[in-house]
């Protein structure tokens, strides 16, 4: 077994997994979300527990919103 020649293609795996890496890393700061989130988001925000709803209906009353 050639050491040498194992590492070289070990290089060139990495070059191509850091390449893919980026690339999706780009493609995730890139993803705007727009309009409403999904129903399920919703639900699990919901089934989160009371805290996390008292927060937000605090942050909402700060902000000079009624709660609908």
């Amino acid at each position: 077994m050639d050491l040498t020649r194992v590492l070289e293609e070990l290089r060139r795996e990495l070059a191509h997994l850091d390449a893919a890496i980026l690339s999706l890393e780009r493609l995730h700061a890139k993803a705007v979300r727009r309009g409403r989130p999904p129903k399920l988001l919703s639900d699990l925000r919901r089934a989160s527990g009371p805290d996390i709803e008292q927060e937000r209906t605090s942050r909402r009353a700060q902000r000079g919103r009624m709660d609908t």
